[in-house]
C-alpha cells in the first residue's frame, strides 16, 4: 500500500463526465481539499463515483467513504464495478461496505490491510479508529457525503477529528447538495468548515456560469408545461385548509411572544421542514407552553398533510382520510371543548368536511310514501383533473409513435411517468389500466351512441373505491360505537318519518345522524359539544348508495382477466415487451433518479407532480447524450399549493446560494489549531500535565505525560458525549462493558441515562439491576441523568413524558419522581449527577477525574463477567476489595436485616453458612464464636419468635 497522502492516479482516467462544469469540478477536487456544495440534481453522485474510481483504478490506496446510506452504497458500488469493467483496470477492487454484518474484528482488520475503497458506518469506524484496528495514519484519504449533517456533536465530526490528529497528509473532501443548513446561524459556513477541518468552499448553484452554459446550450430538452385548473370543490377545500393553517399560526404567535417568528408565516408553512422549525424554537420552553400550543403544533402537521392529500389523493381516498383524522381528534367520553383541536371549531373546517363529502356523493330529494321528501344519496365521484390531461398526453404520444415508429435516436421510446410517492404510483396504475373500461348498469340501445363514452374515464376505478369505502365505513362505525358506547345519548323527539319509530336511545353500533351531520337539538353540522359531525348516514341510504355502484358484468370480467393464470399456453400470457410499449410509473427518489434515466432511456417523460431537482436531472441527462431526444410534459395545478411549494423551493435555494456566496467573499481564512486543521493539544496544557499534583497531603510530585483516559462502552457512541470528551484531550478507550457506561477511575463508574432511557429503565426495573451491579464492582457508582441542551431542563414534566398527567392519579403507578426516590432509598450511597447538556457532562467528568488514578480497561471489561476475578481486581485497584462480592447479593441483603447482624460480623456468617436456612437453625453456642454472645442471642431470638403469639 502506498504511503498516506500520496494517492496513486492512473493517467489518463476514463471518466463519464461529459459536461464542462463536471470536468472542471473533478480537476479541482484532484488538486486540493475542499467542501463542495452543489445544487440538487446536478449529478453529485456521478461526480463522487468518478473521483473514487480514479483512486480505485490506481490501486494501493485506502479510501474511506463516510456518511453514505444503503441506497447510495448500492449505486456507488455498481457504478464502480461498471467503471472497472470499462477501464479494464486490474487493480480496481470496487466498493467494500462494512456494516453490522462484519462483526468479526479479524475479518475487518484483514480487509483494511488489503486496501481499497470502504464505506463504513460511523459507529464502526469511530471504534475501529480509536482501537487502532484501522490505523488513521494508513488512510490515503476520506470522502464525506452529506456534509450538511456534520455538526460539532456528530459522529462524523468525531471521526474527522481523529483522522486529522493522526494523519496530516491524507486528503479530505466533503460534498453536499443541500445548501440550507449552511445558511442558518452565525457564520454558518465558517462553522461547518471548521467542523469538517477544511479551509476552502466551492459553490456550484444552477446559475453558475459553467453550469448554465452546459445545460442551456443547443441540446436542451423539449419541455411542455400543462397548467391544469383545479375543480371548484378542490379550490374551496384548499382555501379552507390554508385558512385553518393561517389561524393556527396566528394563535401560536399570540400565545408565544418573545420568540423569533419571522419565518412563521403561510409561505414558510408550505415547506417540508416547517414543523421542525416551529418545534425547535419551542423545545427549550416546551414544559412551559400551554396545552393549546402543543395541540396547535400537532395540528399543523395534520393540516399540511391535508394540503398535499387534496391534490394527490382521489376524492374517495381523501374523504376516508378525513374520517380518520376526525376520529383521531374526537373527544374522549366526558371531555369538554377545551380538549379538542382548535381548528375543528372554525367555519373553514366545516367547509372542508362538507365539500369533501359532496365530491363523493350528494343528497337528492325524492317523493316519499307519505308525500314527504326523503333524501337519497347518489354517487358523484369527482375525478382528479390531472387524470384526463394525463390520458390526453398519452394519446398524443401514441400518435407520435404511430406516425414515427422508427426511432431516430438512441432513446427507447419508453414513457416515464414521475410522481411524488408510491401511493400516487398505485393510483395512476389503476387509472391507466381501467380508464377505457365502461361500467354499464343498464344496456343502452345501440343506435344511440354517446360520443363521451369513448373518452377515458375513471368511473370504473372510482366505483370500486367507493364500494370499498362504504364497507370500511360500516366497519369503522361499528368499531367507533363499541369504543365510545358509553357516550351514546338518548335522543328524544317526535317519530322519525324515515324510520317510522320513535327516537330513543340508539342501539349499539347504530349511531345515526340527521342530514347535514347535526344531531337533533344541535346547531346544523355540529354536535352538542361543538365538534364537527362525522356523517354516519342511516343504513337505508347507504344501501341505496351501494346499489348504485354495484358490481357490473364488465367489472366481473375485468376481475377474471386479471386473476386468470392458466398453465397451458403460457407463451400467450408471458412475453417480453418492447421498450416503446412500456409505461413506467416511478416515484421521485433523489439521486437514484439519474440511474432510472440511464437505464430506461425514455423519450417521453411526464412529470405528474413538479420537482425542481428532477428537472435538473433531465437537463443533465439530455445534455450528456447527443444522440437522445427527450420531451418532457410538466403538469401542475394552477394557483395551488403544489405550484407555490415548487416556486418557494426554487427561490429558497437561490437565496441560500446567494448568502453563501456573500459569506465566502467576506470570510477570512478558517482558523484551526494547526496548519493541517487538526485539533492538536495545546503545548502548555501538555506541559502542565507533566506535573501531577493529584497526590495530596504533601506527597511527592509525580511526573507523567499521559493524557487522561476514560473507558467507554461501545454502545455509548450513539451519543455525542464521547466526541466531546475526545475534544477535551481525553483518551477514549472503547470496550464492551457489562457494568456501567463510563469508567472514570478504578472506583468511579457512571451509568448515563437520557430522559427517554431513564423513563424506560425505571418502568421495567432495569435501572435497579444496573445500580446493583455497579455497587458490586465499584466503590463510587454514579447515575448521570443528561438532558438535551435544546430542550427543557426540569423535573416537573416527567410524568407527562411517560404518558398523560392523568396516569399519575389514584390507582396508577407512581410517577418517575417517586421512582427516583425509591431508587435512592434502595441505594443510599448512589450519587446522582444532573447535567443540562453533553457539554456540561464532559466538564463534570473532567472535574471528577482530577484526583483519581486512571482506569484499567481490562478490569473494566472483566467486571460482571467473572465475579471472583473482578472482585480481586477491585480490591487491588481501589474498588473496595469486598470479598463478599463472590456471593449472591439478595440473601446478603436479607441477612443484613436480621437483628444482631452487622456489616462487621456478617462476613463470618456468609463464609460459615451455606444459606439463610442454615443460619436460622444455628444455636447460640454455634453463633457465639462467629458474631459474639449478645448478637447470637438476638439472631436466635429473631428466628425463634412465634408471630402467632403476638396476635
Amino acid at each position: 500500500m502506498s504511503a498516506a497522502g500520496a494517492p496513486q492516479l492512473v493517467q489518463p482516467v476514463k471518466l463519464s463526465l461529459p459536461l464542462v462544469y463536471q470536468q472542471k469540478l473533478f480537476e479541482e477536487l484532484r488538486k486540493e481539499d475542499e467542501l463542495v456544495i452543489l445544487a440538487r440534481g446536478l449529478g453529485l453522485i456521478r461526480l463522487i463515483t468518478n473521483l473514487l474510481h480514479s483512486y480505485d483504478a490506481a490501486g494501493g490506496n485506502l479510501i474511506v467513504l463516510v456518511g453514505a446510506d444503503d441506497r447510495e452504497n448500492a449505486w456507488i458500488g455498481e457504478a464502480l464495478a461498471e467503471h472497472a469493467a470499462m477501464s479494464m483496470s486490474p487493480r480496481a477492487r470496487g466498493l467494500t461496505v462494512v456494516n453490522t454484518d462484519f462483526t468479526s474484528v479479524a475479518v475487518r482488520e484483514k480487509l483494511y490491510a488489503t486496501g481499497g475503497i470502504f464505506s463504513i458506518t460511523s459507529r464502526i469506524l469511530v471504534v475501529d479508529m480509536l482501537t487502532s484496528l484501522l490505523n488513521p495514519e494508513t488512510i490515503t484519504g476520506m470522502v464525506v457525503l452529506h456534509a450538511d449533517r456534520v455538526v460539532a456533536t456528530s459522529l462524523e465530526a468525531f471521526i474527522l477529528r481523529i483522522y486529522r490528529q493522526k494523519n496530516k497528509a491524507g486528503f479530505l473532501k466533503a460534498f453536499s447538495d443541500n445548501p440550507d443548513p449552511f445558511t442558518t446561524g452565525f457564520s454558518p459556513l465558517a462553522t461547518m468548515m471548521r467542523n469538517l477541518f477544511l479551509r476552502k468552499a466551492s459553490l456550484w448553484p444552477r446559475f453558475h456560469v459553467h453550469v448554465a452554459e452546459a445545460l442551456e446550450g443547443k441540446k436542451k430538452a423539449e419541455v411542455i408545461e400543462l397548467e391544469v385548473p383545479m375543480t371548484d370543490a378542490m379550490r374551496d377545500i384548499q382555501n379552507a385548509i390554508m385558512e385553518c393553517v393561517e389561524v393556527s399560526i396566528h394563535e401560536l404567535k399570540k400565545g408565544n411572544t418573545g420568540l423569533e417568528m419571522d419565518d412563521w408565516n403561510l409561505d414558510s408553512a408550505l415547506l417540508k421542514n416547517f414543523d421542525l422549525i416551529v418545534r425547535r424554537q419551542l423545545d427549550p420552553n416546551w414544559h412551559r407552553v400551554s396545552w393549546k400550543t402543543k395541540q396547535i403544533v400537532s395540528d399543523l402537521t395534520v393540516l399540511r398533510g391535508m394540503l398535499h392529500s387534496i391534490l394527490a389523493l382521489d376524492a374517495v381516498s381523501f374523504l376516508q382520510q378525513l374520517d380518520t383524522i376526525h376520529a383521531a381528534h374526537s373527544p374522549a367520553p366526558g371531555s369538554t371543548r377545551q380538549t379538542q383541536s382548535p381548528w375543528l371549531f372554525l367555519d373553514a373546517a366545516q367547509t372542508i368536511f362538507d365539500t369533501a363529502k359532496r365530491r363523493v356523493y350528494s343528497s337528492n330529494q325524492r317523493p316519499g310514501p307519505d308525500t314527504n321528501n326523503i333524501d337519497a344519496l347518489r354517487p358523484v365521484l369527482e375525478e382528479q383533473p390531472k387524470w384526463a390531461v394525463l390520458a390526453e398526453v398519452l394519446e398524443e404520444i401514441d400518435r407520435d409513435l404511430y406516425f414515427e415508429p422508427a426511432a431516430r435516436d438512441d432513446s427507447n421510446g419508453t414513457i416515464l411517468i414521475m410522481c411524488s410517492d408510491t401511493n400516487t404510483c398505485r393510483q395512476l396504475r389503476d387509472y391507466l389500466q381501467t380508464m377505457h373500461v365502461k361500467p354499464r348498469i343498464e344496456q343502452k340501445v345501440e343506435e344511440f351512441h354517446d360520443p363521451d363514452e369513448d373518452k377515458p374515464s375513471a368511473a370504473f376505478m372510482m366505483r370500486r373505491r367507493l364500494r370499498n369505502y362504504l364497507k370500511w365505513k360500516r366497519e369503522f362505525a361499528q368499531v367507533s360505537a363499541n369504543l365510545f358506547s358509553e357516550n351514546q345519548r338518548a335522543i328524544s323527539g317526535a317519530v322519525d318519518p324515515r324510520l317510522g319509530k320513535a327516537r330513543g336511545k340508539l342501539p349499539p353500533n347504530k349511531r345515526r345522524r340527521v342530514r347535514g351531520g347535526g344531531m337533533t337539538g344541535a346547531a346544523p353540522g355540529r354536535l352538542e359539544n361543538g365538534s364537527i359531525a362525522q356523517y354516519f348516514e342511516n343504513p337505508g341510504e347507504v344501501a341505496e348508495l351501494m346499489a348504485e355502484v354495484q358490481i357490473t358484468e364488465e367489472e366481473t370480467r375485468q376481475k377474471e382477466d386479471v386473476v386468470a393464470d392458466p398453465l397451458e399456453d403460457m407463451e400467450d400470457y408471458y412475453q417480453l415487451y418492447e421498450m416503446q410499449d412500456l409505461v413506467v410509473i416511478h416515484a421521485y427518489d433523489g439521486d437514484l433518479d439519474e440511474h432510472i434515466l440511464e437505464e430506461i432511456k425514455p423519450r417521453y417523460i411526464v412529470m405528474y407532480e413538479p420537482d425542481a431537482a428532477f428537472i435538473r436531472r433531465v437537463e443533465v441527462y439530455r445534455s450528456s447524450h447527443n444522440d437522445r431526444n427527450v420531451r418532457v410534459y410538466f403538469l401542475y395545478y394552477s394557483g395551488s399549493v403544489e405550484e407555490q411549494r415548487y416556486l418557494s423551493t426554487v427561490r429558497r435555494e437561490k437565496d441560500a446560494f446567494t448568502r453563501l456566496i456573500k459569506e465566502r467573499a467576506s470570510m477570512s481564512v478558517v482558523l484551526t489549531v494547526d496548519a493541517h486543521g487538526a485539533g492538536a493539544e495545546d503545548p502548555q496544557e501538555a506541559f502542565l500535565r507533566t506535573v501531577n499534583t493529584r497526590i495530596a497531603g504533601g506527597g511527592r510530585l509525580a511526573a507523567t505525560a499521559q493524557p487522561p483516559r476514560v473507558v467507554v462502552d461501545v454502545r455509548e457512541f450513539r451519543s455525542s458525549l464521547p466526541s466531546l470528551l475526545h475534544g477535551r484531550s481525553v483518551v477514549i478507550v472503547p470496550c464492551m462493558l457489562t457494568v456501567g457506561d463510563y469508567i472514570l477511575s478504578p472506583g468511579i463508574c457512571v451509568e448515563r441515562k437520557s430522559l427517554a432511557d431513564l423513563i424506560g429503565s425505571l418502568k421495567d426495573g432495569r435501572l435497579y439491576g444496573q445500580c446493583e451491579a455497579m455497587f458490586q464492582h465499584y466503590a463510587h457508582p454514579m447515575l448521570l441523568i443528561e438532558f438535551d441542551q435544546n430542550k427543557s431542563f426540569t423535573l416537573e414534566p416527567f410524568a407527562d413524558l411517560s404518558g398523560s398527567l392523568a396516569s399519575a392519579g389514584a390507582g396508577a403507578a407512581p410517577d418517575l419522581q417517586g421512582k427516583l426516590v425509591l431508587l435512592t432509598l434502595a441505594f443510599p450511597r448512589l450519587r446522582i449527577v444532573w447535567s443540562s447538556s453533553p457539554y456540561e457532562t464532559a466538564e463534570i467528568f473532567e472535574r471528577l477525574k482530577a484526583h483519581e488514578p486512571e482506569p484499567d480497561p481490562i478490569a473494566a471489561v472483566r467486571a460482571g463477567l467473572d465475579d471472583a476475578d473482578a472482585s480481586a481486581d477491585a480490591g487491588s485497584g481501589g474498588g473496595g476489595g469486598h470479598r463478599q462480592l463472590v456471593f449472591n447479593p439478595g440473601p446478603q441483603e436479607m441477612l443484613a436485616a436480621v437483628p444482631g447482624v452487622t456489616p462487621k460480623n456478617m462476613m463470618n456468617l456468609v463464609l460459615e453458612a451455606e444459606n439463610i436456612k442454615e443460619v436460622a437453625n444455628m444455636t447460640v453456642e454455634e453463633l457465639n464464636p462467629l458474631v459474639g454472645r449478645e448478637a447470637a442471642e438476638k439472631i436466635c431470638g429473631f428466628f425463634a419468635k412465634d408471630l402467632l403469639e403476638d396476635e
